[in-house]
């Protein structure tokens, strides 16, 4: 049979399926011990099954997975796939900041910043908070069902918020529904990339990560073209529709190389890798940088109004700076296949905290707005690729989806509080002094980097070399 088909022998006592380089199923008779080394979680995979496990005869039903192709027809398409799918997940929630600005003068007026901004960073919440259940189902059943989950319930969620007036109701559709769907969408997306490479991995993953930094570039403009010339309802379900079109190629490319079995659910598994060093440094870290990461994508547009930008050209801020973003998520991805991961992070967050504190802190005119939003995205949006190949470097396979719900779920309370608390430091955007606002970002973010170096060291060392 040709090398693309599946060969399958009969056996009624044990099989084991491997994937080959071709990452198409074949049937074998290799032990137990060959798994666990085919899926080395150093990502290497590299293990070929020995005399002794075959000679030992039939052994209980396991799943052997070979090497992560790390490129072929099937594997880019997935990254296509996932590229879709954060396009329309995290990229929509990259322009939090244009849709805090606009609520603040008109639907939401007679409201607090402090109040407004609930919505955003629930928003950011939802999506991340809902990683672990999600985690749990691409484990059991692969990303198919989350997919279609994940396409429905942001699809109607953004379009029940093109109806909305009242500040409940946007809670409920641009808050809960809609990320919800998004959660699925991302979750998917980034696990599904995650078993399709190794040695790639990181740069696989910027890819996909840079579909929401292109996101993040044409939501915004899309929303402030949009508003003036068909109205808020309008401009709402156009971005729907939109996002209907690009989740259609997501639901049609996009897989997983792994196969999947139903597990039952175990709720200690979420907290299992929190007594593992090297996670639990790993998340502390991404816990403090995501506290204050999202503070500058928020009010980069009302500080830079604050200090005399125009609202029209403001509003290219948030573009602005996901498109830096789009490099940012795809050449440190590169760069950290080839000096590795957590150094990667390690060189990338310290730079992003730094230009909070040494840019945009005494900005007060046009130029350094513009260009703080652009170095910023770049240095900020190696974070977003760079996590998941992080955890999957830690991981074993088998549960990235669960290990990666953890993570997500615990940086949700950051992107949860973040933003309220950056409004409560700001009480009024249009007339307030930013200064707290950008010290308290800066502060965590930097000590998010130093645990990022404690976690670099747990993982393989501090001599300068590969991790």
């Amino acid at each position: 049979m040709a090398n693309n088909q599946t060969e399958i022998a009969s056996s009624t006592d044990s099989a084991n399926i491997q994937f080959s380089n071709s990452s198409t199923p074949t049937v074998s008779m290799h032990g137990k011990n060959d798994l666990e080394k085919a899926l080395d979680p150093s990502g290497k995979d590299e293990v070929q099954p020995s005399e002794k496990s075959i000679a030992a005869g039939p052994a209980p039903a396991t799943l052997v997975i070979g090497p992560p192709p790390d490129g072929g027809g099937q594997a880019w398409l997935a990254v296509l796939g996932a590229f879709c799918g954060l396009f329309v997940s995290f990229g929509w929630i990259n322009c939090i900041g244009v849709f805090q600005a606009y609520y603040e003068r008109h639907q939401l007026s007679e409201f607090s910043t402090s109040t407004v901004t609930w919505i955003t960073s629930l928003e950011t919440f939802t999506m991340f908070f809902c990683g672990p259940f999600f985690g749990t189902m691409f484990d059991s059943y692969g990303p198919r069902w989350i997919l279609l989950l994940g396409t429905i319930l942001h699809v109607f969620g953004l379009m029940m918020a093109s109806l909305s007036t009242e500040y409940y109701q946007f809670i409920l559709a641009q808050g809960i529904c809609s990320p919800i769907g998004a959660s699925a969408i991302f979750n998917a997306s980034v696990n599904s990339v995650s078993t399709w490479f190794a040695k790639r991995r990181a740069f696989a993953l910027g890819v996909t990560a840079s579909g929401s930094s292109l996101g993040g570039v044409i939501f915004p403009i899309m929303v402030t073209q949009l508003i003036p010339k068909v109205g808020f309802p309008w401009a709402m379900r156009i971005c729907a529709f939109l996002i209907l079109f690009m989740l259609g190629i997501t639901n049609l490319t996009l897989k997983s190389r792994l196969p999947h079995r139903p597990k039952p659910f175990d709720f200690l598994g979420f907290l299992r890798p929190l007594a593992e060093l090297k996670f639990g440094l790993t998340l502390a870290g991404a816990f403090l940088f995501f506290w204050g990461m999202f503070l500058p994508f928020t009010f980069v547009i009302t500080q830079a109004e604050r200090y005399g930008m125009s609202s029209n050209l403001a509003g290219y801020l948030i573009p602005i700076l996901n498109a830096a973003s789009i490099f940012g998520r795809t050449l440190p991805g590169y760069l950290a296949d080839k000096v590795g991961r957590y150094n990667m992070m390690v060189i990338t967050t310290f730079f992003s905290a730094i230009l909070v504190l040494a840019l945009w802190l005494p900005s007060r005119g046009n130029a350094p707005a513009i260009v703080f939003s652009a170095l910023y995205g770049f240095g900020s949006g190696a974070f977003v690729s760079l996590a998941p190949a992080l955890i999957a470097q830690i991981s074993d396979l088998r549960q990235v989806g669960v290990r990666n719900g953890t993570f997500f779920a615990v940086i949700s309370f950051a992107a949860l509080t973040g933003t309220p608390i950056g409004g409560a430091l700001v009480p009024d955007v249009l007339h307030s002094d930013y200064t707290r606002l950008q010290i308290f970002a800066g502060v965590v973010m930097i000590a998010g980097s130093v645990l990022f170096v404690f976690a670099r060291g747990a993982v393989g060392g501090y001599k300068l070399n590969k991790v």
